[in-house]
């Protein structure tokens, strides 16, 4: 589904002189006011527009922070209480920042939900999809180096185990710990390439995401029943009928955000990071950031050795293939349906595959130990398997439910099934 033709219209001379010249104007009008959008799409479409959001205040607020930010080991640390004490409003600053992280990844995990759901990685759209996980990627790697900035106890501990974790890397293992390190441990050099690099990957995700918006725009937004537009009446105007919900939910998201800044600041954080980093005291339990706990648990998960692979290349290897199989996923899903509204089964097995992800977050916080770790085990088992065996499966043997012909027809059928109860009551 393209934009069409425009129909941009300069209504002053100076907007015709811009027009022949730089049309920026007509770009913004083509792409967020004309644009045509399906009709029915829900509030689970709002997301994107909420991470755009998110996106630009980490930016604002993390340049404002780095003006007062010192990287090094001696001082980092007390330079962020210093922030938080001594810069007027750092203390807003600084939670408006941390927290913003949090809420970066509940609205990123929320689309990425919605994507599968909806089947948003299917032909035409590999590429949208590629590129919302090469987002995913970086914003990974952004706040992990985010977080050893502030230089506390679970700062220094958690770059310590995870770059780790490189060395299990046949070969070259050992050079990347070090490349990242700066050194053969974490200190001044470490801390210095993290800031550097936490300061520019998020301009990176911008430039990513204007792609992933080029992308969406030359295929088209995608809608709850799969369908492509077959007709006019099948879309509205991204403005106002798309701003104005997307606006509401901003407004609520914002609302959450809120809350947590000023209420709760520090209940998705770890008191641990509030105790300056000593290279000679390690932590009881040393766990990640909440929106990396998932990955911690798939990780930690392979105990055992598979064949020539000792356990801890093996977890290496399925934490990073956790991931890497969301970029295979368009090729892995066999159905021609695109919605699971339509496909019963795989709605079930869809919903369970969220419930595992909560419940490997979990266990990412559990410690390595007894029943913990068979759980671990079993939930990464039905993690992998929901990818790799149950998405191409499905596509061959299940059922679906009947589509409608277009996106007009199910929305009527919606508001003719809604109106029915009524209608009969009237009727009664």
């Amino acid at each position: 589904m393209s934009a069409g033709h425009s129909t941009y219209t300069p209504k002053s001379g100076l907007g015709r002189w811009m027009d022949a010249r730089l049309p920026l104007p007509r770009l913004v009008y083509d792409s967020f006011v004309a644009y045509p959008v399906p009709r029915n799409l829900n509030y689970a479409y709002t997301f994107g527009g909420i991470l755009s959001l998110m996106l630009v205040a980490q930016i604002v607020t993390g340049i404002v922070l780095a003006m007062h930010y010192a990287a090094n080991t001696e001082v980092a640390f007390n330079s962020v209480e210093k922030i938080m004490r001594d810069v007027n409003s750092g203390w807003l600053l600084r939670y408006l920042h941390s927290n913003g992280a949090s809420m970066f990844f509940i609205a990123v995990y929320v689309h990425i939900f919605r994507g599968l759901y909806y089947g948003s990685y299917k032909a035409p759209r590999e590429m949208l999809w590629i590129l919302g996980c090469i987002i995913y990627l970086l914003m990974m790697a952004t706040a992990f180096m985010g977080y050893v900035l502030p230089w506390g106890q679970m700062s220094f501990w958690g770059a310590t185990v995870i770059t780790g974790f490189f060395t299990a890397i046949p070969l070259v293992g050992d050079w990347i710990q070090q490349l990242l390190l700066g050194g053969f441990a974490v200190d001044n050099p470490t801390l210095n390439r993290f800031f550097s690099l936490h300061y520019l990957l998020p301009f990176m995700i911008a430039g990513v995401v204007v792609l992933h918006v080029w992308a969406l725009h030359v295929t088209g937004q995608t809608n709850p029943t799969g369908i492509e537009v077959k007709k006019k009446t099948d879309t509205v105007a991204f403005t106002p009928y798309a701003t104005v919900k997307d606006a509401f939910a901003m407004v609520v998201f914002l609302a959450l955000f809120a809350y947590f800044v000023f209420y709760i600041p520090n209940y998705l954080g770890h008191a641990d990071n509030y105790i300056e980093a000593d290279a000679l005291k390690t932590p009881a339990h040393i766990v990640p950031e909440w929106y990396f706990l998932p990955f911690y648990a798939i990780l930690r998960a392979i105990t055992f050795n598979i064949g020539p692979i000792d356990s801890k290349l093996g977890g290496v290897l399925a934490m990073f293939g956790a991931i890497a199989v969301l970029f295979v996923v368009p090729w892995l899903d066999t159905s021609k349906v695109r919605s699971a509204v339509y496909r019963p089964w795989f709605k079930l097995f869809f919903w369970l595959f969220v419930v595992d992800a909560i419940f490997l977050g979990w266990l990412g916080s559990r410690p390595a130990e007894g029943v913990y770790v068979a759980m671990a085990q079993g939930a990464t088992l039905y993690y992998f398997a929901f990818f790799i065996v149950i998405m191409p499966v499905l596509g061959l043997v299940e059922t679906p439910r009947r589509l409608p012909n277009s996106i007009t027809e199910a929305v009527l059928e919606k508001k003719s099934a809604a109106g029915a109860p009524a209608t009969e009551q009237a009727k009664g």
